[in-house]
């Protein structure tokens, strides 16, 4: 892995406000500490930062920090984002020395198309997406790829079935990395009907409405018939006290 040359200063203004007034100029604010040593503010330029590990594959970059007071062998440990811009906000850097083995983490990478995928519709789950190793600081690898193909559905691969090489891999061998599982298939349940409950009888609009509709009809052909009766008593009353009115009369 090659070490990237990278020039910084120290900060004398620390806390919040001397971040701010370094990132205002153009400057990324960070902490170097390591090796039992006390830690120290720095700052290094943010457009030369971002130009040196740019084609950085992977994560680990190892730097040559060049400060005021020396030159310093260190791993970029952390980098934060903003969260809005993603610009870089602050630095991490811890001190190494070439010739010692350190801890870091490593991505895994899968690669192959499952036939648990190709030919059985599975999914390809990814569980774990990082391993910890120790190795040399010149030897850490900016991933490590584990070939998926032969992968059967309900079969898995675990750490122990990550490649060797010139590192340590200290996760827990029996540690899932991916596995492939069936699709989901949704079952429709139906609901199973209250005890004593009668279950409901769906309604009939239409007939209901010709019922409706022929109990109308009959109303009014009754009326139809009791109009004529009603005229022919109402004209008889009339007849009536007219006879009667003459017998007084004479």
């Amino acid at each position: 892995m090659a070490v990237i040359q990278i020039k910084g200063t120290r900060r004398e203004s620390t806390g919040k406000g001397g971040a701010r007034r370094a990132r205002a100029a153009g400057r990324i604010p960070g902490v170097l500490y390591g090796r039992g040593e006390p830690p120290v503010s720095v700052a290094v330029d943010g457009r030369e930062f971002e130009v040196a590990v740019r084609h950085h594959q992977g994560g680990n970059a190892i730097v040559s920090l060049n400060l005021d007071t020396g030159e310093h062998t260190a791993l970029v440990r952390d980098v934060q984002y903003d969260p809005v811009s993603r610009a870089i906000v602050h630095l991490d850097f811890q001190k190494i020395s070439l010739s010692e083995q350190i801890e870091v983490e490593v991505p895994l990478h899968l690669t192959g198309l499952a036939i648990g995928v190709k030919d059985s519709g599975g999914i390809l789950e990814h569980i774990v997406r990082t391993v910890t190793v120790r190795c040399l600081p010149t030897a850490i690898p900016p991933g490590l790829d584990v070939d998926v193909t032969n992968l059967a559905l309900g079969q898995s691969l675990h750490v122990r079935d990550v490649p060797a090489g010139a590192y340590t891999i200290l996760t827990d061998p029996e540690t899932t990395i991916a596995t492939v599982v069936a699709p989901a298939v949704e079952e429709v349940v139906e609901a199973a009907p209250v005890e004593g409950e009668t279950p409901a009888e769906p309604e009939v609009v239409g007939a209901k409405g010709k019922k409706e509709e022929g109990a109308e009809g009959a109303e009014e052909a009754e009326g139809r018939e009791k109009a004529p009766a009603a005229k022919e008593e109402k004209k008889e009353k009339e007849e009536g006290g007219k006879g009667r009115d003459k017998e007084r009369k004479k």
